[in-house]
């Protein structure tokens, strides 16, 4: 574990002296400064997990120092210390920003528990970001539908790697649920109560990349106008998640062998080593075999990333999970929606069962969030279905096009005209439900029928009620 670092703000020195040896027994690194412009330089330079600050002090004092840190964008807490302090002082040392106040002279068990205190607070107040940021997330592997014997499998390996620290490479396509195994992983073992950092690193631009992962000292680079932790400081003790690691660039890829093997970060600017315990979970899309062979991947990060490997199996694989799956969002969205779906038809169930699925998980998830969106009903109907679903590609793709036919414009017209006239009959000539069909406005359709010249009673017969084909 990093250890937590402290910088004491105090223009006496034998009283810096002596918090230092009291706060290094504790197994805290302290650096001491011996006034208010040398302690804001130091805190903007590098970062702090708590500061302690004395209140009166030549040329700047404390609350001069306190309203410049938190102007600056300074994180770290802040505990004003006065031997001259009252009620009032601390009332507004608190107002101004300070996490705490204590009165000089203090016993050892009184500063040690305060700054216990704020780094309690500090790890909730950053497990609460996170947690904001989730939706109602269940992080046991229990909570991962399927009943497919691959998806069984790899909850019986979630169980047995979670304990370790041994790192995982969960690879699949895109939709198949990496981040939820990784997770599963995460909150199955004892780094639980640590924090889990999910990081795209396809999301995040090259130049950032590094500055994101391993901190910056100030001055690092034209932007780092203050020192910042990397996301890998912020896992200390957790677990952080890579995914899109075949994005990775190569120079970042040698930075992360290192962290691999050796358990060292370097800010980006720093000229030392920090020691951190992060354990990695990394995933891709991407055939990282394919991507060494060629060059693009390096061999020696490759086997060390992948020293437990997750293969998660494509939704058009596990259809069996499918109802399943149906099941659990149905109860997911009745709740955020506030419905009550009791199900789905069995014709639109069978148009689910049979589709490709090339976004998996997500793309059922949601298709079933937008259908229950459009039902007025108590289940899920066919017309609740998007388009591509209700007619495959096949279907709507057999257009009366000439073999030297290749302008878009005409084959977009024909398709617009196809799908209209079977939305039509789809629906007996309504046109408000044709509308919904076609994913357009009743003012879209009615325009759009004028236009291609489509007539109603070709198509159905309103005096018959009879229907024809197209």
């Amino acid at each position: 574990m990093i250890p937590r670092r402290i910088l004491i703000i105090d223009d006496e020195e034998s009283f810096r002296n002596v918090l230092t040896m009291i706060l290094k027994k504790e197994g805290y690194e302290v650096e001491g400064a011996a006034n208010g412009d040398e302690g804001i330089k130091k805190a903007s330079l590098s970062p702090y997990d708590h500061i302690l600050c004395d209140i009166r002090m030549p040329g700047m004092d404390g609350m001069e120092v306190l309203q410049e840190m938190i102007r600056s964008g300074i994180e770290a807490p802040i505990i004003m210390m006065s031997a001259y302090g009252t009620v009032d002082t601390a009332i507004e040392a608190m107002k101004l920003g300070a996490y705490d106040y204590i009165s000089k002279p203090f016993k050892p068990d009184e500063i040690i528990l305060t700054l216990k205190k704020a780094e309690e607070r500090e790890r909730l107040r950053k497990e609460n970001e996170l947690l904001r940021k989730e939706v109602k997330k269940e992080f046991s592997f229990e909570n991962i539908v399927s009943k497919n014997d691959k998806m069984l499998k790899i909850f019986e390996v979630i169980k047995k790697v979670a304990p370790y620290k041994s790192t995982v490479l969960i690879t699949g396509e895109s939709g198949t649920g990496k981040e939820l195994i990784a997770r599963a992983i995460h909150y199955n073992s004892d780094r639980s109560k640590r924090l889990f950092v999910p990081v795209n690193c396809g999301a995040i631009p090259e130049n950032l990349l590094e500055s994101e992962l391993f901190g910056h000292v100030k001055g690092a680079f034209t932007d780092a106008i203050r020192a910042k932790k990397g996301l890998f400081e912020e896992a200390d003790g957790g677990t952080i998640f890579l995914d899109e690691i075949g994005e990775l660039p190569p120079q970042l890829q040698v930075k992360l062998l290192r962290v691999l093997q050796d358990g060292e970060i370097r800010r980006v600017g720093e000229s030392k080593s920090i020691q951190i315990d992060v354990r990695v979970i990394a995933a891709t899309i991407k055939d990282l075999v394919k991507e060494v062979n060629e060059g693009r991947f390096r061999e020696d990060l490759f086997y060390r990333l992948n020293v437990l490997h997750i293969h998660l199996p494509p939704l058009r694989e596990r259809k069996e999970d499918i109802p399943l799956l149906i099941e659990h969002f149905i109860k997911k969205y009745n709740q955020t929606l506030n419905k009550e779906i009791k199900g789905i038809s069995q014709k639109a169930l069978e148009l689910l069962m049979n589709h490709r699925w090339s976004g998996n998980v997500r793309e059922l998830e949601n298709t079933i969030e937008r259908a229950m969106v459009l039902t007025d009903g108590e289940n899920i109907e066919l017309e609740n279905l998007p388009l591509e679903i209700q007619y495959p590609r096949e279907e709507i793709a057999i257009l009366p096009l000439n073999d030297d036919e290749y302008s878009i414009k005409k084959a977009s017209r024909l398709l617009e005209i196809a799908l209209i006239k079977k939305a039509l009959k789809k629906t007996k000539g309504n046109h408000s439900q044709s509308a919904r069909l076609l994913e357009i406005s009743h003012r879209a359709l009615l325009y759009k029928i004028k236009d291609y010249g489509i007539v109603e009673d070709e198509i159905f017969h309103r005096d018959r009620g009879e229907f024809k084909g197209n």
